[in-house]
């Protein structure tokens, strides 16, 4: 595996500097002169854009892609900054992350996809790979960020001059924003010399790419009038990928396990170690304290939570209508989530909290680090989103949900079989589906934006004043205040 804190100096040296409005400084003579010239400065600065994926993955892609939505509440300390999304009271002052880090991931991109095709390779394939992985970046930091706050400032060239006159720039109707990652994504599968994955499924790939792929077609299919077309798109895309080295694992809890890194059902995954990673990502917020567990635990609850990790806490718990979907025979609710009670008198059982089991890391040294990979992509989303996109086009999506649900429930999957129905009801069971299955892995919000369900389940957000306006997240005054030709979105000016 490459080398992440070598890359981490790296990419301070590459990006470290914040000086102008995209917290990105100008590239240095040094860096343009002298930097990119051999395959090695590619493979650097390739590592040093990882790296800033792997910050954003600690915990902006989670508020961004689900904190808002129905799956996690209050826990039993301090909201921690988090009541802001689940209770839907963003506001430009506290905004939450601002689109500043994924602008720096797009310069990362922007400066290899700039430079990399003047050095010389001794592989044109590597060549080739490396532009790929780029186009694949910068395509993905765009769908972040358009799905976020609408319309953006399309930036196509690294940032490497403070002249306002380059920097400062207005919005590209979403429209077109949708066109450029459409784009970029055509040019990095045509890029890829091969269907196979990237090393521990850590880097961008074809098949990972057209993961991307599927998710963009739906979505535009879905949200920007794209319609069939863009549906059979969508689903090409995503059933190329059941060619490729991928399968469901026997066992859920397999998924996510700190030993199991890369394994056959992930697509791409944002890579955590010991020793390699800047901290804990946000699952830490999901577990406990150690002067938090009650001593009148049982047994089972005490091995089940373990080891502690520093820096965790219960500042959010699984709300009771994530908890309600799953069944005593469905193998995702343990590996999902653990209940903990306290034992009273009489043996008396009084609920006390909810931990997250997915994401809970390994334990080093007696502490409990959470360091679990950040899963981008993976085959139990990529079944769903062709069921997704089956459905929509009128086919039966039986085949890909019943998929997900033998692995679920095993021996007692008869009980549990699905049978098509209507479109609308079929997307309603496929939308639950998805929540069962990636419950706490950053999809939901997205997903209830994509089916329009966001204002009918979601209170918190429709029963605020100009409700649908408010599904685009506010732009932070701190972006207002450095890009002076940026509009405030409708609905928080």
């Amino acid at each position: 595996m490459k080398n992440f804190s070598i890359a981490f100096i790296l990419s301070i040296f590459l990006l470290g500097s914040c000086s102008d409005l995209l917290d990105v400084s100008p590239t240095s003579v040094i860096t343009t002169g002298s930097f990119w010239n051999t395959e090695g400065d590619a493979e650097g600065a390739l590592i040093g854009m990882y790296v800033n994926l792997r910050s954003i993955s600690s915990s902006t892609l989670y508020y961004l892609g689900e904190a808002r939505a129905d799956v996690v509440a209050l826990g039993t300390v301090g909201d921690g900054g988090w009541s802001k999304y689940y209770l839907n009271r963003l506001h430009p002052d506290d905004a939450g992350p601002s689109w500043q880090s994924l602008y720096t991931l797009v310069n990362s991109a922007n400066l290899i996809i700039k430079y990399v095709p003047e050095i010389e390779f001794a592989s044109e394939n590597r060549k080739n790979t490396i532009l790929a992985e780029a186009y694949a970046m910068r395509a993905f930091a765009y769908f972040v960020m358009t799905k976020t706050w609408g319309d953006l400032p399309l930036r196509e060239l690294p940032t490497e001059s403070e002249n306002p006159e380059l920097t400062q720039i207005e919005r590209t109707a979403q429209t077109e924003i949708f066109q450029f990652i459409k784009a970029d994504i055509d040019r990095s599968l045509q890029l890829f010399p091969d269907n196979d994955y990237a090393e521990n499924k850590m880097f961008w790939s074809k098949p990972a790419t057209n993961a991307l792929k599927g998710e963009v077609y739906l979505w535009t299919a879905k949200q920007m009038g794209g319609g069939s077309s863009d549906l059979q798109t969508a689903l090409s895309a995503l059933e190329e990928i059941k060619t490729t080295n991928v399968a469901l694992l026997d066992n859920f809890e397999d998924v996510f396990d700190y030993e199991n890194k890369g394994n056959d059902e992930i697509l791409m995954a944002v890579r955590f170690a010991e020793l390699e990673s800047a901290g804990n990502n946000y699952f830490n917020s999901m577990y406990l304290i150690g002067s938090a567990i009650p001593t009148n635990i049982s047994d089972e609850a005490k091995e089940t939570i373990g080891a502690i990790g520093g820096g965790s806490n219960n500042i959010v718990v699984p709300t009771d209508y994530v908890k309600s979907l799953y069944s005593d025979d469905d193998q995702r609710k343990n590996a999902s989530f653990y209940e903990i009670y306290t034992i009273g008198e009489d043996e008396a059982m009084t609920y006390y909290t909810t931990i997250v089991t997915k994401g809970n890391g390994t334990v080093i040294g007696g502490s409990r680090n959470f360091i679990d990979d950040i899963v981008l992509f993976r085959y139990a989303d990529v079944l769903l989103m062709i069921a997704e996109a089956k459905n929509a086009l009128g086919e039966d999506p039986s085949m890909e949900i019943n998929q997900v649900r033998m692995r679920a429930y095993g021996d007692k999957y008869d009980a549990y079989a699905f049978t098509s129905g209507t479109i609308e009801e079929n997307d309603e069971i496929i939308l639950e589906e998805r929540l069962r299955e990636m419950a706490f892995e950053g999809k939901r919000w997205w997903d209830l934006v994509r089916f329009d369900k966001a204002l009918e389940m979601l209170p918190t957000l429709s029963e605020n004043e100009n409700a649908a306006q408010k599904i685009l997240w506010p732009i932070s005054t701190s972006v207002l205040s450095l890009e002076n030709k940026i509009i405030q979105n409708p609905g928080y000016q």
